[in-house]
Order: C-alpha cells, then sequence, then structure tokens
C-alpha cells in the first residue's frame, strides 16, 4: 500500500515538473512574441486595405497580447509535445519511444500547417463574403482588436484540428485507441467535423465544402495512420511472443 502511494507521488511530482517546464517555455515564448510585436503586427496588415484603429489605450495592448500568445503557443506546442512525452516515456518499450519521439516534428509542422489553411485559405474568404454581404450600406472600418480576434478564430482551431493525424498514431502507439474503433465512431465523428465547419464558415455551400473535405481527409488519414502502427505492433507482439 505504501509501495503505491509513493509511486503516486512521484508520477505527481514528475507530472508538477513537466507542467512548469511548459509554462516556462510559453512564458519565454510570450514575451519573445512580446518583443517583436510590431513586426509580426506590420506582417499581418501588409495586404489590409485599411488602417486599423482602437478605442482605447487597452485595446494596443490587449493586441500585443493576442499576438504574443499565439506566438507562445505555436511555439510552446513542441515542447509540449516533449514534456508528455518525457512522462510517459517510463512506461514504453526501448522501440515505443523511438517511435513516439518521431512525432513531436510532426506535431509542430502539422499545428503551422493547420494555421497556414486557416489564415491563406479561410481568413481571406470569410473576410470578403461578410464584406460584401454589408455592400453600400456600413463604412467598413476594422478595430484592431476585433481584427486580430477575427484572425485568431479563423486559424487557431485548424492549428489543432490538423495536429489529429499525429496525436491519433501517438494513442494508438500506446494502446488507448484502434482503428477498429476509429472506423465504428467514423459517420459521428464526420457529424462532429460538418458542425464545425459550418459553424466557423460563411452560410453559402462552397465554404462549407472547402472547409469541411480537408477535415473529412484528415480524418481518413488519421484512419489509416492508426492501422499502419496498430499493425507494426501487432507484429512486434507476435515476434516477441515466438521469441519467448
Amino acid at each position: 500500500m505504501e509501495d503505491k502511494e509513493l509511486q503516486l507521488v512521484d508520477h505527481l511530482e514528475e507530472l508538477r515538473k513537466r507542467i512548469i517546464i511548459t509554462a516556462i517555455a510559453f512564458v519565454i515564448f510570450f514575451i519573445a512574441g512580446f518583443i517583436y510585436v510590431q513586426d509580426i503586427y506590420n506582417w499581418f496588415v501588409k495586404d489590409l486595405d485599411v488602417k486599423l484603429i482602437v478605442l482605447g489605450p487597452s485595446d494596443i495592448i490587449g493586441v500585443y497580447f493576442m499576438i504574443a500568445t499565439l506566438v507562445a503557443i505555436a511555439g510552446t506546442i513542441p515542447v509540449l509535445a516533449i514534456q508528455i512525452w518525457l512522462f510517459v516515456k517510463p512506461a514504453l518499450k526501448p522501440n515505443e519511444r523511438r517511435l513516439t519521439l518521431s512525432y513531436i516534428p510532426a506535431l509542430f509542422l502539422l499545428f503551422i500547417l493547420g494555421l497556414a489553411f486557416g489564415y491563406f485559405v479561410i481568413y481571406p474568404m470569410v473576410l470578403k463574403f461578410l464584406v460584401n454581404m454589408g455592400g453600400n450600406m456600413f463604412v467598413t472600418n476594422f478595430t484592431a482588436d476585433k481584427y486580430f480576434r477575427f484572425i485568431l478564430h479563423m486559424s487557431l482551431p485548424f492549428g489543432v484540428l490538423f495536429e489529429l493525424p499525429v496525436v491519433v498514431m501517438f494513442l494508438t502507439s500506446l494502446g488507448i485507441i484502434n482503428p477498429i474503433v476509429l472506423s465504428k465512431i467514423r459517420k459521428y465523428a464526420y457529424f462532429v467535423l460538418i458542425i464545425i465547419a459550418v459553424v466557423i464558415t460563411p452560410p453559402d455551400f462552397m465554404s462549407d465544402f472547402v472547409v469541411t473535405l480537408p477535415l473529412l481527409l484528415l480524418y481518413e488519414i488519421s484512419i489509416n495512420l492508426s492501422k499502419f502502427v496498430f499493425r507494426k505492433k501487432l507484429k512486434k507482439q507476435q515476434e516477441e511472443l515466438i521469441e519467448a
């Protein structure tokens, strides 16, 4: 009983250590984003036809925080992945450790790819639709705060969703999920992804289709990657049984 309690304390202490390291990394990247916020801001507004306005001094600091937070999230993703890997590493076999470690670069790259998809594909499409919907009824002025919130809402969700294949592979390698389960819940997953696509895009078929298609494709890629990892895992287990 005492051994179990000691193990639990050790696990909690290890978890605390990993959380602290991740939090420190977030703060460091946040400060870096804050330092270079002007350059990042200029890059975001370089193609904007209108000048952004602020309604008060607090809006300026709000924009700084949003830009710095986006930089911090992007930079912290690989650090968080490494800390999760280090936390579960003792429970993994040597070959599983090498395999799961290889997921970390892919996790970061897919997050950046998702942000790029949201910013370069979804954001201009939705912005154009909304501006054209106003027609000549309104004078179009954007506040800096709402403009950057809009960019975050159009890009950050895709950064997270694009990590689905790597997360599925990682969970499959740990035995938490498998391709059989993913195939069984396919219709429910499709329904959820379609709802997400409809909610974050303008109310027209083409926009819904442009967003829904890559999300469904990501899920199918996730299933196939899960099958690949699952087969390799079964093969390895069979080889170990034969050798035993």
